[in-house]
C-alpha cells in the first residue's frame, strides 16, 4: 500500500467501519432489549420457523438441481444469441421482487396463461397461492443466480481436458465422473447454502404469495405482529429467531463457496468441440428454451397487463414515485459513499464490516429501528429516511464487492507512480481513483439505486398512504382488489427500476 494514501484510507475506512457498525449494532441492541422481556416462542411462531426452514430448503434445492443442466447446455454449446442468453440470466436480480411475483401471477396464476391454457384441455385451475407459490417465485430468482455460479465451475475446468477426453474416446458418462462431478462437488454446496440463506429473507415473496397459518414466514409473522396485534416483544423475539438463521445459513454460504480450482490450462475460453450431439444436443436445446422462457415470460405477460392499467393509476401514484426516486438516488449516493470509504486499500479490514449486513434482513433492521424511534416519536414521521437507511444497508454488500477489487487494482497499477508524483489525500482520489473505478462506480450506484426503488420491505412496517413508496401502493392496490391499477404500477416501477439502473451504468461508462 503507497504511503502517500494512508492517512486518508485509515481515515476513511475507520469511519465508514464505524458508521455502518452502529447502523447495525443500535437496531440488533433494541431488538435484544425487547426479547429480554419474558416473551417465549409460542406453536404459531415455530410453525412459522418451519415453514421458513421448509420453503428455503425446497427452493434451495430446486434452483440448483434445475441450474446444473442449463449451466452444462451453456457451457458446452455454442449458439447465437448465447451472451444475449447469459445476460438475460441476470435480469431477474435487478428487478423488483414485487413486480417479479407480479410477472409469475400474470402467468401462473388463477386467471393467468397457465390455467388458460390447462381450462381448454379439461384440466383443473393450479393455486400459485401457498408453499409451491413461495417455492416457483424463489426459483424464479434464484435459478439464473445457480446457473451464474455453477457456469463458472464449468469454464473454470481448463479446456485442454475435455478435448484431451474427446481425443481419447470418452464417452460422455465419463466425461461427467472424471472432469465435472469433481467440480460439481466443489460449486453446488456453496450455492445450495446461498440461495437458502437469501430465500430465508425474502418477505416480499411471502407477503404476496403466502400468508394464513400454514405458510407464514419469520418476516411475514413479525410484519402481522405489528400490523394486526402491535406486540413489539413478540416482534423482537421473531426478529431475533430471525436474524440467528439468516446469519448462520450467511456464514455457511461464505465457508462453503471456496473453489480450489480444476488445475491450470492455456486460457482458450470457448474452445470446447467435445459436446456430444444426438438426442444430447436436443436435451440442452430444451432446458434452454424451458429456462428462457421461465425467465421471459413473466416479464412479457406484465408488461402486456400493465399497459391497459396505465390510464387507471390513482393520483396518488405520482407521490408515491417521487418518494420512491427520492429514496432511490439518496440509496445510490449514500451507498456508493461508505463503500468506497470500506474499499479503501489501508481498510481491508473493514470490508468484513460492509459485508455484515449478509447477516440480516429489511425487516429485522426495520424492527429494531422501530423499537428505537416509537418512544419517542411516531415512527410513520420517519417512514422514507428509515427505508433509505435500511436500503443503504441492504445494497452495500454488493456494492462492496463491485467496488473494493477496482480500488485496489488501481492502487496496485499506479499507486507508486502517484507516489512518486506527490499524489496524497483528496488529489490522490480525484487524479488517481476515480477515473479509474468510475465503470465500476456507476455499475455499484446503478445496483444500489434499482434494488431501493423496487424494495418492498421495511416500508410496510412505517408507510402512511402520504409517505408511501410505488412499491408500498402496489401491494395496497392488489389488497384492494384494484387489479388493473396494480399491474399499471408495476409496470411503471419496472420501467424506473432498469431505467434507472441504466442510467447509472450508462455514466459511469461514459469516457471511461
Amino acid at each position: 500500500m503507497a504511503r502517500g494514501a494512508g492517512a486518508l484510507s485509515r481515515g476513511a475506512g475507520i469511519a465508514g467501519a464505524a458508521l455502518a457498525l452502529a447502523m447495525l449494532a443500535l437496531p440488533l441492541a433494541a431488538i435484544l432489549r425487547a426479547a429480554g422481556g419474558g416473551v417465549r416462542p409460542g406453536p404459531a411462531d415455530l410453525s412459522a420457523l418451519w415453514f421458513t426452514l421448509e420453503q428455503a430448503s425446497l427452493s434451495a434445492v430446486l434452483s440448483v438441481a434445475l441450474a446444473v443442466p442449463v449451466a452444462r447446455a451453456l457451457a458446452r454449446r455454442r449458439f447465437a444469441g448465447r451472451r444475449l442468453f447469459i445476460t438475460l440470466t441476470g435480469a431477474p436480480f435487478l428487478l423488483p421482487v414485487a413486480v417479479a411475483v407480479m410477472g409469475l401471477l400474470a402467468v401462473f396464476g388463477a386467471r393467468g396463461w397457465l390455467n388458460a391454457a390447462a381450462g381448454t384441455l379439461g384440466l383443473g385451475p393450479w393455486r400459485i397461492y401457498g408453499l409451491h407459490g413461495v417455492v416457483l417465485a424463489h426459483v424464479f430468482f434464484n435459478l439464473p443466480l445457480a446457473v451464474r455460479i455453477l457456469l463458472q465451475g464449468w469454464q473454470a475446468i481448463p479446456a485442454e481436458r475435455f478435448r484431451l477426453a474427446a481425443t481419447l474416446g470418452l464417452p460422455p458418462g465419463q466425461v461427467f465422473r472424471l472432469l465435472e462431478w469433481p467440480m460439481l462437488r466443489q460449486a453446488v454446496p456453496g450455492a445450495l447454502a446461498a440461495i437458502f440463506a437469501i430465500c430465508l429473507g425474502s418477505f416480499s415473496v411471502a407477503l404476496i404469495l403466502g400468508g394464513g397459518p400454514a405458510a407464514t414466514t419469520l418476516e411475514l409473522a413479525i410484519y402481522q405482529a405489528f400490523l394486526f396485534d402491535f406486540d413489539l416483544g413478540r416482534a423482537a423475539v421473531l426478529a431475533l429467531m430471525q436474524a440467528g438463521l439468516v446469519a448462520g445459513a450467511a456464514a455457511l454460504s461464505l465457508w462453503l463457496t471456496r473453489m480450489d480450482g480444476s488445475g491450470s490450462g492455456l486460457d482458450r475460453a470457448g474452445q470446447r468441440r467435445d459436446a456430444p450431439g444426438g438426442w444430447r444436443r436436443g436435451a440442452d436445446a430444451l432446458w434452454l428454451v424451458l429456462a428462457g422462457l421461465f425467465v421471459v415470460l413473466p416479464l412479457v405477460a406484465l408488461v402486456l397487463k400493465g399497459l391497459p392499467g396505465l390510464v387507471d393509476l390513482p393520483a396518488r401514484t405520482w407521490p408515491a414515485v417521487g418518494n420512491s426516486l427520492l429514496v432511490s438516488l439518496g440509496c445510490a449516493a449514500l451507498t456508493v459513499t461508505l463503500a468506497g470509504a470500506l474499499s479503501a486499500p489501508m481498510a481491508r479490514w473493514a470490508e468484513g464490516v460492509g459485508l455484515m449486513p449478509l447477516a440480516l434482513s429489511s425487516l429485522v433492521l426495520g424492527t429494531g429501528i422501530f423499537l428505537i424511534l416509537n418512544p419517542v416519536m411516531p415512527p410513520a414521521r420517519a417512514a422514507l429516511p428509515v427505508t433509505l437507511l435500511v436500503n443503504v444497508l441492504m445494497a452495500l454488500p454488493f456494492c462492496l464487492r463491485v467496488l473494493a477489487p477496482a480500488w485496489a487494482r488501481a492502487e496496485v497499477d499506479h499507486g507508486r507512480l502517484a507516489d512518486q508524483l506527490g499524489l496524497r489525500g483528496l488529489a490522490r482520489l480525484r487524479w488517481l481513483i476515480l477515473p479509474r473505478i468510475r465503470g465500476p462506480l456507476g455499475f455499484a450506484a446503478g445496483i444500489a439505486a434499482a434494488l431501493s426503488m423496487g424494495d418492498l420491505g421495511v416500508i410496510t412496517l412505517f408507510g402512511t398512504e402520504d409517505r408511501e413508496t410505488l412499491p408500498l401502493l402496489m401491494y395496497r392496490l392488489m389488497g384492494a382488489y384494484r387489479t388493473e391499477a396494480a399491474w399499471g404500477a408495476a409496470l411503471v416501477l419496472l420501467g424506473l427500476s432498469f431505467g434507472i439502473f441504466w442510467i447509472f451504468d450508462r455514466m459511469g461508462g461514459r469516457d471511461a
